[in-house]
């Protein structure tokens, strides 16, 4: 004799039908969104079973792109293993001279797309990584600072077997760049590219009176632990000059940063504010002896520009300048067009 049905168990709408009983989705006289979203599903499950036990060669693509990408060595087709066992996700378009990104706090590589399809599109391999602790890369609970973040771009490149690479970082990602070179040299480097970076140094110390104090930075680790939500969601309307009169930052633009920033592990997003504020490059700016490229938003409320590029230029020999009047710190979103048309002329000079 069958058991009765278990009424915690979620139904079929047939198996709703027969015990006179509403199913999930089937609720109403009008299918809603839900509804539609359960029955395409089904649909397609149900066609790809059929196709599976035909043998079509659909199934076997559908088969493929579950199919994990094979190992070669420590790399695979979008990730590195590096010494330590953290993943690092890199994404590797186009082809032709190497150009190198590293991102933002507390972003990950999606945030270069607008930089990335631009110059794979003019002829150019472009590789961007997710930063150890944010978006797809692992969430380890060490190696999150500026040595740690150095030596997994280092791996990066090593695996890839980069060479005579264009290196541009953002923000906390321009310190990365300066470390890496500090740490690792310019063996592999031909040009390198700081846009909002944060070198020097940003905290207030005896060298550096003009910095910001340590409050500012306490206030940040505060906020982040209290409502990590709601601060991203304030943190991207200064990062963008959204708080600013006349801005044109969609919302849209502010829910991609929230989105971002929240697939940063919160451990590695608190240890790295540490990282991008107290690092002191000074030592690793010297050491750069390629082409250098500064570019930085004058309206930049995130890292001020008189504390960061206006000093680093003085310590980078030969370094360039590139100052945009009334821009953010996210300017490679704000003035995407400008700033990729100056970072192509850059690159090809």
């Amino acid at each position: 004799m069958p058991l009765p049905p278990d009424p915690s168990m979620p139904r079929t709408p047939q198996q709703a039908t027969a015990d006179n009983r509403p199913a999930p989705d089937a609720v109403g006289s009008k299918a809603g969104p839900t509804s539609f979203f359960a029955l395409r599903r089904n649909f397609l499950l149900g066609t790809l079973s059929a196709s599976v036990a035909a043998g079509v060669p659909g199934a076997a693509s559908a088969r493929q792109l579950a199919t994990p990408p094979t190992a070669e060595g420590n790399r695979t087709m979008s990730n590195i293993v590096t010494k330590d066992g953290t993943t690092i996700y890199y994404k590797d378009w186009g082809k032709g001279p190497v150009v190198t990104f590293s991102h933002g706090w507390p972003l990950n590589s999606d945030a270069w797309d607008g930089q990335l399809l631009f110059l794979a599109q003019n002829g150019y391999r472009v590789i961007a990584h997710d930063r150890r602790g944010h978006g797809r890369s692992s969430q380890p609970a060490t190696g999150n600072d500026m040595d740690g973040y150095a030596d997994d771009l280092a791996a990066l490149i090593e695996a890839l077997d980069l060479n005579d690479i264009t290196m541009v970082g953002h923000s906390t990602g321009g310190g990365e760049v300066a470390r890496y070179i500090g740490r690792h040299g310019t063996g592999r480097v031909a040009k390198a590219v700081l846009i909002g970076a944060v070198p020097p140094i940003m905290l207030k110390t005896d060298n550096n009176p003009e910095g910001l104090p340590i409050d500012v930075f306490d206030g940040l680790r505060t906020s982040l632990v209290a409502d990590r939500p709601a601060f991203y969601q304030d943190f991207a309307k200064a990062f963008y000059g959204a708080n600013r009169p006349g801005n044109t930052v969609s919302q849209a633009t502010l829910d991609q940063f929230w989105l971002w920033s929240m697939q940063a592990g919160l451990l590695n997003a608190f240890e790295c504010i540490k990282a991008f504020s107290e690092t002191d490059f000074t030592e690793d700016l010297r050491k750069f002896d390629v082409p250098t490229l500064l570019m930085h938003g004058e309206d930049d409320q995130i890292v001020p520009i008189d504390d960061s590029a206006r000093k680093a230029v003085k310590l980078i020999p030969n370094a360039r300048e590139l100052y945009y009047p009334a821009a953010p710190h996210g300017l490679t979103t704000t003035h995407r067009d400008q700033v990729n048309a100056d970072l192509l002329s850059f690159i090809k000079g």
